[in-house]
């Protein structure tokens, strides 16, 4: 199926999400993108005798894998719609609702936060290093809060926004073909001295996907501040000073609109394998990191990707309308 899902697709993928979030028992295509792009790593690497080979060969991977869980997905769909068209059907809201993570990034994020309320710091840093790719073993509690919230504010445009708009500009492919860009990027896409080369291609593949739904996302999510009665006009303003500031050309814009929104900074000092690695500031520090902001940003997150839902169906509502 490489028509754009219908607005009732869409919704039903959305609410499934939201139902059921990420269960570890089910078949998931991210895992399968997972495995591929360990597998390629490592017959690249066995391979590779030189910078260059292994920057080609991490320009094969990212095209192939996102390939292949394209014409996948496309290849399943038709199988399954050889039985009937209702049976593709919700095939395709079932591929649709594995690229959305909107509940299962709140209980992660809850899972951390609900801890650091305890008192249970240690703890708190363990579960939080299973969301994040810094160090976590040595951060204090306004350092969790901010890795919390930055992950949050990141993946309302990589985990909702950006899979709904490719959903509805091209389909199950299309989104799916995102979601393995996106998957290499988070495994691979890092400034290392292990992923310099090698991460290359994936991490530049994923800032063009990203360029549109990042810059979408910041507005929707000041658009929420408004109705959430936060500081919306603080958001647009973070977002006109301090989004491009950030070394990824899209992670800025909604990390800014959320800081905006709530008063507080995000950006620092991150370490990532004992290695310091320093980012632009965002926002201002009106309101201290603490557990306790964790309510509101649960609310700007649902009410976010409630926003980019409505966004997603009325642009899937215009293609439909205008293929009559």
């Amino acid at each position: 199926m490489a028509d754009p899902l219908t607005s009732w697709q869409l919704m039903l993928a959305y609410s499934a999400d939201l139902a059921f979030a990420d269960p570890a028992w089910m078949p998931h295509p991210v895992k399968v993108f997972g495995r591929l792009a360990q597998w390629g790593e490592t017959s690249a690497r066995s391979t590779a005798r030189s910078p260059r080979t292994l920057k080609l060969a991490g320009v094969l991977l990212a095209f192939t894998i996102p390939m292949l869980a394209g014409a996948g997905s496309w290849l399943l769909l038709g199988i399954v719609g050889k039985f009937s068209r209702a049976t593709e059907y919700v095939a395709a809201i079932y591929f649709a609702y594995t690229a959305l993570s909107v509940r299962g990034l709140d209980q992660a994020g809850k899972k951390v936060i609900d801890r650091l309320q305890r008192g249970e710091v240690a703890e708190a840093r363990i579960c939080l290093g299973m969301i994040v790719g810094r160090d976590t073993q040595d951060l204090d509690e306004p350092e969790i809060v901010r890795a919390v919230i930055e992950t949050l504010a990141e993946n309302s445009c990589d985990g909702v926004l950006a899979p709904l708009f490719y959903l509805a500009l091209g389909g199950v492919t299309a989104g799916l073909a995102y979601k393995a860009i996106n998957t290499l990027d988070s495994m691979i896409g890092y400034k290392n001295d292990r992923y310099l080369h090698f991460g290359w291609a994936a991490a530049r593949l994923d800032d063009v996907v990203n360029f549109v739904p990042a810059r979408l996302a910041a507005v929707l999510a000041a658009a929420s501040a408004f109705i959430l009665r936060l500081s919306w006009k603080e958001s647009l303003r973070i977002v006109s000073r301090d989004a491009r500031l950030q070394p990824s050309p899209n992670s800025g814009f909604t990390e800014a609109a959320f800081a905006g929104a709530l008063g507080i900074r995000l950006g620092g000092i991150n370490r990532y394998d004992g290695c310091e690695f320093r980012k632009a500031y965002l926002g201002d520090p009106k309101r201290d990191l603490t557990s306790a902001l964790y309510p509101e940003v649960r609310r700007l997150l649902y009410l976010t990707s409630a926003l980019a839902l409505i966004l997603s169906m009325g642009i899937s509502g215009l293609l439909s309308y205008v293929h009559l």
